[in-house]
């Protein structure tokens, strides 16, 4: 680990500052001790797995380059049932897994549940429709005029395979 605190020194002064004073002689000396931190975590996401003992399990050193590769070897990845909101029925189960730091991102985990990215794409669409529409009357008018038909909303159901009332 010293080798770590060697390297930091070259590329950036550090934030944390621990010292202590020593006395030599008559004389006090400051000494500054290396800041390291260590984390142990299961980031598995499944408590029933086994894990190897503290003994065994060997620190990594994390940095900005080397990050997304240390985050993919790990695994990390949540498992979980949740209240299903958008029907009101049941649960449903939620797995999410994470091979780099984008994954956190909450498009990219609603792209991994499939209610929530059907809801997502809908909206997405929806936001094109929106904008093909603004300033295009012609195409305004036509999206009226088969809204306020109920008959041709039926039809347009029928053709896409829903059913309606």
């Amino acid at each position: 680990m010293s080798n770590t605190q060697h390297k930091l020194d070259n590329l950036r002064a550090p934030r944390v500052h621990i010292t202590y004073d020593v006395e030599v002689g008559d004389n006090t000396e400051s000494k500054e001790l290396p800041f390291v931190a260590g984390v142990l975590a299961d980031l598995s996401g499944d408590g029933n797995k086994e894990l190897p003992s503290l003994k065994q399990r060997k620190f990594t050193e994390i940095d900005g380059e080397n990050f997304n590769k240390v985050m993919r070897s790990a695994e990390p990845s949540l498992n979980f049932r949740v209240a299903n909101k958008l029907t009101g029925d049941g649960r449903f189960e939620v797995k999410l897994q994470f091979k780099e730091l984008e994954d956190f991102n909450p498009t990219r985990v609603v792209n991994q549940i499939e209610p929530l990215r059907e809801l997502l794409e809908t909206r997405t669409k929806l936001k094109d429709l929106i904008s093909k529409l603004d300033g295009n009357e012609e195409l305004d008018g036509l999206l009226q005029e088969v809204i306020n038909n109920t008959t041709s909303v039926g039809k347009l159901k029928d053709e896409l395979g829903g059913n309606h009332e």
